[in-house]
């Protein structure tokens, strides 16, 4: 089975805790990290802008990726959150098993 790394930045840590118990209650993903006082740097509108903002990333099942990101989407507070999904090429041993057991029961997002 494919696991994915699928990270998004999010304006504070509510918010990113938000979409994370989200996506855990509805069982699209294993697991979220949240990790705060991300600074990011980015082009909108025209032009360049920054912000501090938390990197949330969560693992799941590669075939959960496009309910995972329709639930980031319905909760996110941005206009356009960039998700990434970035492809597990190796994990410690019994981690795609648990990934597995924690998702078997995906729901849509609650």
């Amino acid at each position: 089975m494919d696991i994915l790394e699928i990270e998004v930045t999010c304006p504070d840590k509510d918010s990113a805790r938000g979409i994370a118990r989200a996506c855990l209650k509805a069982r699209l993903v294993a697991c979220a990290n949240l990790l705060p006082k991300v600074e990011s740097l980015f082009c909108w509108q025209g032009q360049i802008d920054s912000e501090s903002e938390v990197l949330l990333r969560m693992k799941a099942r590669a075939g959960h990726f496009e309910q995972v990101a329709d639930c980031i989407r319905s909760h996110h507070p941005y206009t356009l959150p960039v998700i990434i999904a970035l492809p597990a090429m190796r994990l410690g041993p019994g981690v795609a098993d648990w990934v597995a057991e924690e998702t078997q029961d995906a729901e849509r997002c609650l």
